[in-house]
């Protein structure tokens, strides 16, 4: 029998890096830069810090278990079927989250691309033309593997065009008009109060959440890892190295429009801000096309990816079994359906506000950061309710050091970040909370996660009896 290709090292990098660079840095630098003003660069750096200690966590814990699923797989490993259940779940939630902010800068990217400015596109119309990219997914999905590969590669190449040229033309236009950075942190607004605030510690914690958003994906380069080659000692080496570039790449974009305009990266109503940054109409052009094809390509991809998720739980008999059914053409029709609704809902849930759903996107995955290294800190000593793979090659350093590093990190970011701003809605008549918001994200991590553990304990009992 012929024996598989595995990924090595060098292609685990790049998987990676295709992995991390999407939405999050066409989309987020607006709300990070007026959050912290010139610390912005900075802001960047510690997030990469911070994902590189996760991913190095994340990394760890694929040596110890061969099951797909990331999270899922090492949390069931280590705490039991009901903890990994409840990962699992929520890990969908937070996929189908994560599926309705790119769908989200899909459809106002579209709306910018044909000459509509912010105040023109109405919530109908961003709803109608979410209904319609989801027909449009479905369609790719039945065609097959050719057209996701297509969609793969020009997403890749457009990303990685629209940020070097970003980067380049940031470079020479800094050269030849200066510095404006510091320009941000005096900026008023009509009424004379500073746009940016003094920096304080929640201020920092909450640019830093939004920061992060742009370099999650890492947390699930590791489900792969069957198909790695000696995926114990690359992914290791390969995720840090992969983020250290995707970081150096984020800190050029960021540095040099913060140089070139930074008051354009906060007043701006674009989607994609980084565009607004450049006067010059081919390079914002370039900008904009750029973010479009990434962020549809990576909708292809999470239309492929984020079901299937709750197919394999389907699978696994913890949830109902017709998420695991598969139409003639072997599409898993039903837990696409209803992972559509979830990708739908939640941003109508934010009135399709970008900065709310990818601070709730990034927050919903705390969860997995919070119980993956302790996981990891247990499969070392060996306290685990599964068996774990015999022989892993066990190191204290990554297993046990970097994991409390990551959990520490965790907890001190949760406890510092700013709840009630994050799920509070502000208008003419003042702040008040999204009880949509609220609402839907406790159906989400309560209600739902209820419903399938005695769900999944009744099958179980069912199996038991009989």
């Amino acid at each position: 029998m012929e024996q598989k290709t595995k990924l090595k090292f060098w292609s685990i990098v790049l998987l990676t890096i295709n992995s991390i660079i999407g939405t999050g840095i066409f989309l987020s630098p607006g709300g990070v830069a007026k959050q912290s003003g010139s610390m912005a660069p900075f802001i960047y750096i510690c997030a990469a810090v911070f994902a590189v200690i996760l991913a190095l966590t994340f990394a760890s814990a694929s040596k110890y278990t061969r099951e797909s699923g990331a999270a899922y797989a090492y949390v069931r490993t280590a705490f039991g079927d009901e903890t990994g259940l409840y990962v699992g779940i929520t890990r969908f939630v937070s996929a189908s989250i994560a599926w309705g902010v790119m769908a989200t800068g899909v459809i106002k990217t579209t709306f910018q691309i044909l000459g509509y400015s912010a105040a023109d596109i109405t919530f109908e119309m961003q709803t109608i033309g979410f209904i319609i990219l989801m027909i449009i997914l479905f369609i790719i999905n039945v065609m097959g593997t050719k057209v996701f590969s297509m969609v793969s590669n020009l997403s890749t190449i457009g990303k990685c065009v629209a940020l070097v040229i970003a980067i380049a033309a940031g470079i020479i236009i800094a050269m030849m008009t200066g510095n404006h950075m510091h320009e941000l942190d005096t900026l008023v607004n009509e009424a004379g109060v500073k746009v940016v605030p003094e920096m304080t510690v929640t201020g920092f914690v909450t640019a830093l959440v939004a920061a992060f958003y742009a370099f999650t994906g890492f947390e699930s380069v590791a489900s792969g890892a069957a198909d790695m080659e000696e995926p114990e000692k690359n992914l290791p080496r390969a995720i840090p190295v992969a983020i250290g570039i995707v970081a150096a790449i984020y800190f050029g974009i960021i540095l040099t429009a913060m140089m070139i305009d930074p008051v354009a990266m906060v007043t701006s109503t674009s989607v994609v801000v980084l565009a607004d940054v450049f006067q010059n109409p081919i390079i914002k052009n370039v900008v904009v096309i750029g973010a479009f094809v990434s962020m549809f390509g990576i909708n292809v991809a999470s239309s492929f990816h984020t079901p299937r998720l709750l197919e394999a739980m389907a699978q696994r008999k913890q949830v109902p079994d017709v998420f695991a059914k598969r139409n003639s053409r072997d599409i898993p029709v039903n837990a696409f359906i209803i992972t559509t609704v979830f990708a739908i809902v939640i941003p109508m849930a934010f009135s399709y506000d970008m900065k709310g759903i990818m601070i709730i996107s990034t927050i919903a995955r705390f969860i997995q950061f919070i119980l993956v290294p302790i996981a990891v800190i247990m499969f070392y000593y060996g306290k685990t309710k599964n068996p774990t793979i015999e022989g892993a090659k066990k190191n204290f350093i990554t297993d046990v050091v970097v994991s409390v590093m990551s959990l520490v990190l965790t907890v001190v970011l949760l406890a510092k970040f700013n709840w009630a701003g994050s799920f509070s809605t502000t208008t003419e008549a003042g702040t008040s909370l999204n009880y949509f918001a609220v609402i839907s994200m406790f159906i989400g991590y309560v209600i739902i996660p209820a419903f399938v553990h005695f769900y999944a304990k009744s099958k179980k009992s069912e199996k038991v009896n009989g």
